[in-house]
């Protein structure tokens, strides 16, 4: 015979969520704080198809790692605009047209997840991060918003350690 159970039997006797905003998101010279905003890694995996007489199969093909969108606060001091830019110069300096070695603009990143009282739970180690876009944010005598700056990361390799 069925049987239905009652919500506090369905439940952990203890139960804490994770909240959204309790984490640090660590690159290499750009000061924490500054991240306002930050997705995790979302893996894919694409699928390929074996034709068999009147039917398919399918099997696992390649896994990519998709982009990270971070978006910085912008303050006047310390500048993130300067922070950013500099990582930037790595890849390409605009003043001499010349690209950078991927040995100095490629960082590794630090993603951690933490509890209410700032354990890590969760450690994801982003590997061979580069910026393909930044975006330094619109102006505007409307509103009091403040300054942002988004960034969109590419990366080769996440592990979850934990």
């Amino acid at each position: 015979m069925a049987q239905t159970l009652t919500v506090p039997e369905m439940l952990p006797a203890k139960f804490t969520p994770t909240f959204k905003r309790h984490f640090v998101f660590a690159i290499e010279g750009i000061d924490a704080f500054l991240i306002k905003t930050a997705s995790k890694p979302e893996i894919k995996t694409e699928e390929q198809t074996i034709h068999w007489i009147n039917s398919k199969r399918y099997v696992a093909g390649v896994t990519t790692f998709e982009a990270i969108n971070v978006t910085l606060h912008d303050p006047i001091a310390p500048s993130g605009a300067q922070q950013v830019m500099e990582w930037v110069r790595l890849h390409f300096e605009s003043v001499s047209g010349r690209a950078g070695y991927a040995d100095f603009y490629k960082r590794d990143v630090q993603f951690k997840q933490l509890d209410p009282v700032g354990t890590v739970i969760q450690l994801w180690d982003i590997k061979g991060a580069f910026i393909t876009s930044a975006k330094f944010g619109e102006v505007s005598y409307e509103g009091s918003d403040m300054m942002e700056i988004s960034l969109t990361l590419r990366y080769d390799n996440a592990v979850m350690q934990y």
